[in-house]
């Protein structure tokens, strides 16, 4: 499969360590970075090899050695770059979340689809072997029919990381657009269509802060179905998870809500308990940006494409809504113009 040429959006930490090597191992060229500033995007290209760099984004988008776009900024900013990139014919892979409102998602999907290029979130979650294999068991009836899902992703938020997550509300800060998005990549993929959402959210942390740094929720899915997520910047020591409790049986997965390709998933059932055997575990942004890849050469569908990303806006939205306004809120996933 041709590699492509990538261009960066965003002189980031999540592109220098977990994009640009994976770009590297499956052959992929990093051949330009765009900061704001000037003299970062130099550094930041020097660092990394990376041949050119500017502050001038039309400049990048400019360029016929790049064939794709990679958007890590800050949130506020997702959209009208990924409007930008979009116009210049360039595809696009854009972090999460991927906006800041439904309306600007809808658009964003709308602008690849009018330009004829691919758009993809990396939400890198689904595409872990983990929950592959959990979506499977589900889908193969190993649970019976589900009943409950719980999620745990509470973590201690990196010194290096404790900027604008903690204290831009205009950059989209806190733990609801930083987790609790990712969460819902997870089990909208398991669940299908979330219906409503309540929460709670508080200010716990050592921190200067003006955002949530931690929220529990509770979210009704399509048959009553129910699903129960902690998030948070604040808990140094506990494992990550992911539980999907059903008629005939429960899976435990640990330790699978994380960038790595780790975790183990237990089923039980009337038989007993059981670890299931997960052999092949390639680094959850390798699966994303094969997917990606492919996608663009018209053989299948990227991990989490704009309107999956969408989707999990949409449920993080309402939660933040849910949480801000003490309301049970409906998740709105249909585009305007389907309402």
């Amino acid at each position: 499969m041709k590699e492509l040429r990538w261009g960066l959006i965003g002189a980031s930490d999540i592109a220098a360590t977990r994009m640009v090597p994976a770009m590297r191992r499956l052959g992929h060229d990093v051949t330009a970075v765009f900061s704001s500033s000037g003299e970062r995007a130099a550094a930041y290209a020097m660092r990394h090899e990376i041949p050119h760099s500017t502050s001038e984004l039309e400049l990048l988008l400019a360029r016929d050695d790049v064939e794709a776009v990679y958007i890590s900024t800050t949130n506020q900013l997702h959209h009208p770059q990924t409007l930008a990139a979009a116009a210049a014919g360039k595809h696009i892979l854009c972090e999460k979340p991927v906006a800041l409102s439904l309306a600007d998602a809808w658009s964003m999907v709308r602008a690849a689809e009018a330009s004829g290029v691919t758009l993809a979130v990396d939400h890198h979650l689904p595409g872990a072997a983990t929950h592959r294999e959990i979506r499977r068991l589900v889908a193969a009836g190993a649970v019976g029919r589900p009943l409950a899902v719980r999620v745990f992703h509470a973590k201690k938020l990196p010194d290096h990381l404790q900027g604008w997550r903690l204290r831009d509300p205009q950059a989209g800060a806190g733990v609801i657009l930083d987790i609790t998005c990712h969460d819902a990549s997870v089990t909208n993929a398991v669940l299908g269509q979330p219906l409503e959402a309540a929460a709670i959210a508080v200010a716990q942390g050592p921190w200067d802060t003006t955002a949530e740094d931690a929220v529990m929720t509770a979210i009704r899915y399509e048959g009553e179905v129910l699903a129960q997520t902690h998030d948070a910047f604040t808990v140094a020591h506990a494992e990550t998870g992911l539980e999907v409790h059903g008629t005939d049986g429960s899976i435990m997965a640990n330790e699978v809500m994380t960038q790595d390709p780790v975790g183990t998933v237990m089923l039980r059932d009337a038989s007993g308990m059981r670890e299931i055997e997960i052999s092949d575990r390639p680094d959850l942004y390798d699966v994303t940006l094969d997917a990606f890849t492919r996608a663009i050469r018209g053989d299948g569908e990227p991990i989490a494409g704009g309107v999956e990303g969408t989707h999990a806006l949409a449920l993080a939205l309402a939660v933040l809504e849910a949480a801000r306004s003490g309301r049970t809120v409906p998740v709105v996933t249909t585009p305007p113009e389907a309402s």
